[in-house]
């Protein structure tokens, strides 16, 4: 599941509004010499006015390298999307603490994270909350080369699957076995740590745990075809957003006016990317030119699709989503006590809330 682990940037310019004389720098950041303000005509001293005297500067950490997880992002800061929000946006990488912790830590106002982890730092006491799901609904699964002819839960049986070591693999395979009768003692875990998919199905795996986005879009590419088991598939519980975009508590509080200019921002950026995945996937590209374009622009046009996909708009979040994966992370042990659904997420940062 490397992407979401498994999961520099550019700088926008400031647009600085200077009143007086002196010098003043227009929307390209040219230097010219400005009037006396006293012979300004109103129709541009008005128009000035309407513009931030100055941008706020405000950080955002993705969950992983950059991917068409984080296409809205980077099309929001090459559209000026952010700045006409009155934002100076940095977009940047996790550190050892993950996103989670850097957004609690306020090392960065805002990141990308999924449900499982914004879950389990609640449960800690960890004051992070969700603002908006990136994907609508859960485009993981458990891939195998179609050599191995692994086409339901039953077949993990006999089999080796490579794993990252986190306690969540297990129950999630367990879970999805339980509904064929499928015994889990008879799969074999094998720790890949930091080889991908494809190096470790040639070595001594047969299956793994993939987004289909990234991983799958790839193996398509790479003409090496996977069979490919939804979670979803098996069950609504584990229909869970993965990413969304995180916030902490104190930022709510205290800047809830920034928290609202830089979802807006966001969710323009992820419906360009919705309305127009080519060009969205080349700002992805010339943000981040290392990236495999094919790779890129063929994610970002299986992946655009289900940014909003059922949902009424981008970003909604279903408490029953939520609720849902809380219970089951529950009933698998992998939560200490129930959580306060409510106050992980919320849906009223989001363009056209009421609030």
């Amino acid at each position: 599941m490397k992407w979401g682990k498994m999961a520099s940037v550019l700088m926008m310019s400031l647009t600085v509004v200077v009143a007086g004389c002196g010098a003043k720098t227009d929307n390209n950041g040219n230097s010219a010499t400005a009037t006396s303000a006293a012979t300004e005509k109103p129709a541009a001293t008005a128009a000035a006015s309407t513009k931030p005297a100055k941008l706020t500067d405000v950080k955002i950490v993705l969950d992983w390298t950059p991917n068409t997880n984080h296409t809205g992002l980077y099309v929001a800061k090459d559209q000026g999307y952010f700045e006409q929000e009155g934002l100076n946006v940095e977009i940047i990488q996790p550190g050892d603490g993950g996103s989670e912790g850097m957004v609690a830590a306020g090392k960065a106002e805002f990141g990308v994270s999924v449900q499982e982890s914004i879950t389990n730092a609640r449960i800690q006491g960890v004051p992070i909350v969700s603002i908006a799901a990136i994907i609508q609904h859960n485009t993981s699964g458990f891939a195998s080369p179609v050599s191995k002819n692994i086409k339901t839960p039953k077949d993990f049986e006999g089999k080796t699957y490579g794993g990252y070591g986190a306690p969540v693999e297990m129950a999630v395979i367990e879970s999805l076995m339980q509904q064929e009768k499928a015994n889990v003692s008879k799969v074999k875990v094998v720790n890949i740590g930091s080889a991908d998919y494809f190096t470790a199905v040639k070595r001594d795996i047969d299956f793994s745990w993939i987004y289909y986005a990234w991983t799958g879009v790839d193996a398509e590419l790479r003409n090496e075809p996977i069979n490919m088991i939804y979670l979803t598939k098996y069950s609504d519980k584990l229909d869970y957003y993965t990413p969304v975009l995180a916030t902490s508590e104190k930022m709510i509080k205290e800047k809830p006016e920034i928290v609202k200019a830089f979802t807006a921002a966001a969710a323009k950026g992820y419906q360009f990317a919705i309305d127009k995945p080519e060009e969205a996937a080349n700002m992805l590209l010339k943000a981040v030119p290392d990236l495999d374009k094919k790779l890129v622009i063929a994610s970002q046009k299986w992946l655009s699709p289900k940014y909003k996909d059922d949902a009424p708009r981008w970003g909604e979040q279903k408490r029953a989503v939520w609720d849902n994966y809380a219970t089951w992370m529950l009933d698998h042990k992998l939560l200490e006590k129930k959580l306060d659904v409510d106050a992980a997420f919320t849906n009223d940062f989001l363009p056209g809330s009421k609030k």
